[in-house]
């Protein structure tokens, strides 16, 4: 992506990326970058995207001056969303979105990715916005804009303040990747142990229905699957536990709607099989 001087990075691919960029693209991009640079030469299908860095973040904020109205979550909320973000930094996401859709309009996920170097007790998971299925140019600088300033939630505010967080020290990055069709499948978390044990020779899978943030935000019970890892490397199909879970709901795109997302019911045959079959889990 573009850059103003070479001091200043708008922007990141998730190829550029490492565990060394956190103070520049926040730990969920620089996990997502690790990710991408590490699995995808093993076949494993990472969808591509880029970080916004927080270069780009402060030098949006600083010419609004909200450095003078820092612990004003309206007013700083107010200003972020009523500005255009610098035509050099518009010019920078709307060409990497282009690139990144083969010059379509593509779904991306937009997601906020907190910043706060040598600040290892502090947690901002959750505080920021994300957005799903944002698709066109107008949408995304949009969404750009509204992850921004949820840096300046009421909720953000009072967490920085009860940690004693010097905002001066706190900055966003966002995150644009690629959606796959979950919508249309399934999607989940998997955990590389257990997660109630600490078992380290399991793997632990949530599945469900629809896109994931069903499962992230804890809107349903999803199925629950248990693979032993050592004997899976003995080239056997080990899986131990499989749970079948509720799975009332699932999340889709909204489109032609009003929201992004929606929430449907699932019809009650596939709440009672599992969201993904044996060859699957296995797979993963």
């Amino acid at each position: 992506m573009a850059s103003v001087t070479p001091a200043v990075r708008l922007g990141k691919w998730f190829d550029e990326i490492t565990l060394a960029d956190v103070p520049s693209v926040g730990g969920k991009n620089a996990s997502l970058g690790e990710m991408y640079r590490a699995l995808s030469s093993k076949g494993v299908p990472v969808p591509n995207g880029f970080a916004i860095t927080a270069d780009a973040y402060r030098r949006f904020t600083d010419k609004l001056g909200l450095k003078g109205v820092r612990g004003r979550g309206a007013q700083a909320r107010r200003a972020i969303l009523t500005t255009a973000l610098p035509s050099d930094l518009e010019e920078a996401i709307l060409a990497a979105y282009s690139r990144l859709g083969g010059g379509k309009d593509v779904a991306v996920a937009v997601r906020s990715s907190a910043t706060a170097e040598d600040l290892p007790e502090a947690s901002f998971a959750g505080q920021q916005e994300s957005f799903l299925n944002v698709k066109g140019r107008a949408a995304l600088l949009d969404t750009c804009r509204r992850c921004f300033a949820s840096l300046y939630t009421d909720r953000a505010i009072s967490y920085r303040a009860d940690k004693g967080i010097d905002e001066s020290r706190i900055a966003l990055s966002i995150g644009v990747q690629l959606m796959v069709r979950s919508d249309l499948a399934a999607s989940g978390v998997m955990f590389t142990l257990d997660t109630e044990t600490g078992f380290r020779d399991a793997v632990l899978i949530n599945a469900a229905y629809g896109l994931g943030e069903s499962i992230v935000q804890g809107a349903v019970n999803p199925d629950e699957y248990v693979v032993f890892k050592p004997t899976l490397k003995a080239g056997f199909k080990p899986i131990l536990q499989k749970i079948a879970g509720g799975k009332e709901l699932k999340i889709v795109y909204d489109d032609g709607g009003t929201e992004r997302t929606k929430s449907v019911p699932v019809p009650l045959p596939d709440r009672e099989r599992f969201a993904i079959d044996d060859a699957e889990i296995l797979t993963l």
